[in-house]
C-alpha cells in the first residue's frame, strides 16, 4: 500500500497505476517536516539497503532511544527499506532501485539533533 515515501509513478496494491500527484499528492518529507516542530529532539534518515546503512540505522535508532529515555524530547528514525515482493524486484535490484531511486528523493541524514546544537 502507499507510504509517504511511495515515489511519483511508483505502482502499490493501492494505486495500482501508479501514484500520482493529481489523485494522491506528492510524497511526504516527514523527516524534513518533524524536524520544525517544537520539541523535536533528534530526527534522522537512514537507509538499510546496504551494509554501512545498516550500521548506521542501528546508531541512529539507539541514539533516539537514549534521548527519549532522558527526557530530551521527541525522536523519529524515517528508515528507508525496500519491498522486493510487492515491487516486483529481485532483491539485490530492490537495494539498488532504492539507492538510485529513493535516496535522491529522500535524502539521508540527521535533519534535527538537539545534542549537536548544544556544542
Amino acid at each position: 500500500q502507499m507510504a509517504p515515501t511511495t515515489l511519483v509513478g511508483q505502482k502499490v496494491t493501492t494505486a495500482p497505476l501508479g501514484r500520482s500527484q493529481e489523485h494522491y499528492g506528492s510524497p511526504i518529507h516527514v523527516a524534513e517536516m518533524l524536524a520544525t516542530i517544537k520539541g523535536a529532539a533528534y530526527i534522522e534518515r537512514v537507509s538499510v539497503h546496504n551494509m554501512p546503512g545498516i550500521i548506521r540505522a542501528k546508531k541512529a535508532i539507539k541514539k533516539a532511544f537514549q534521548l527519549q529515555q532522558e527526557g530530551a524530547g521527541f525522536t523519529l528514525i524515517e528508515v528507508l527499506s525496500t519491498c522486493p515482493t510487492n515491487w516486483g524486484l529481485a532483491p539485490n535490484d530492490a537495494l539498488s532501485w532504492l539507492a538510485d531511486h529513493m535516496i535522491p528523493e529522500f535524502p539521508l541524514g540527521v535533519y534535527r539533533d538537539i545534542t549537536a546544537e548544544e556544542k
